[in-house]
């Protein structure tokens, strides 16, 4: 991994509409009261396909770059399976990466639009990009800058919620608006839920094949993950969701930059 020679200060998205959005949406994240890191299941599910996809370190340390690492939780419960490889934590909050440098060796600010991620070119092994596309204004150039980051057949390892989860197709055929889906950043309306986490986007299995394979990667495997806000007695029914990812309540995807 060869860093530039300058970190870039983050600026805000040139696709956002508006700079009081732009504000607003910046002065959200860097609230420490919005949760930053994602459930357990999920983390380890992601990082065992990374840990295969790599191999051992034996064979040669690779970098992998966390990229959207919040409070370095996520990074953390993968690192036992990636002993030997680097594991660097990105992320443009200043709140969250004093809360990552805890937990992980390696964190660097940047980010993914405008001034670009302060690595070179084809710099990177793999990149973990974990429930961090739901909430981007622009992810075509979030994926583009990724791509940029990594070498030719490098890792992607890419979750997010499921639009099309078992439950939210219930939830429309009802009436209800999905969970994960958010109309407002100051409260929930018409979802089941209590937290305000900023979701911005939303994929089901088909719609993020088709556009991380719009965007220069080789989808390698598609599989499903629970969700760990789901009530306690449904719990077995979303672990069994997970068999069929287009039902599950996260989307664990494999790229590979071709």
């Amino acid at each position: 991994m060869t860093p530039t020679t300058s970190t870039p200060t983050p600026t805000p998205s040139a696709a956002s509409a508006t700079a009081p959005v732009r504000r607003g949406l910046r002065d959200f994240y860097e609230d420490p009261s919005v949760p930053v890191a994602s459930g357990t299941p999920r983390s380890l599910r992601q990082a065992r396909m990374l840990a295969a996809a790599l191999g051992p370190a034996t064979a040669g340390a690779r970098t992998v770059l966390d990229i959207g690492c919040g409070d370095g939780t996520a990074a953390a419960t993968a690192a036992p399976l990636l002993a030997g490889h680097r594991l660097v934590g990105v992320d443009w909050s200043q709140d969250a990466l004093r809360r990552a440098h805890a937990r992980l060796p390696y964190v660097i600010r940047g980010e993914l639009t405008d001034g670009g991620l302060p690595f070179a070119d084809a710099s990177a092994d793999a990149v973990l990009f974990s429930e961090v596309i739901e909430h981007l204004v622009d992810p075509d150039s979030a994926l583009d800058e990724i791509r940029r980051v990594l070498r030719p057949g490098g890792h992607l390892m890419l979750s997010t919620p499921n639009l099309a989860a078992w439950y939210n197709r219930a939830l429309l055929l009802a009436g209800v608006q999905p969970v994960f889906s958010e109309v407002s950043l100051r409260a929930i309306h018409g979802r089941p839920g209590r937290e305000v986490v900023g979701h911005l986007r939303l994929y089901t299995a088909r719609a993020l094949r088709e556009f991380v394979a719009a965007a220069g990667f080789e989808v390698v495997r598609l599989s499903g993950a629970p969700f760990h806000g789901v009530p306690r007695p449904l719990r077995p029914l979303d672990r069994l969701a997970c068999a069929a990812p287009a039902l599950s309540s996260i989307l664990l995807l494999h790229a590979r930059r071709t």
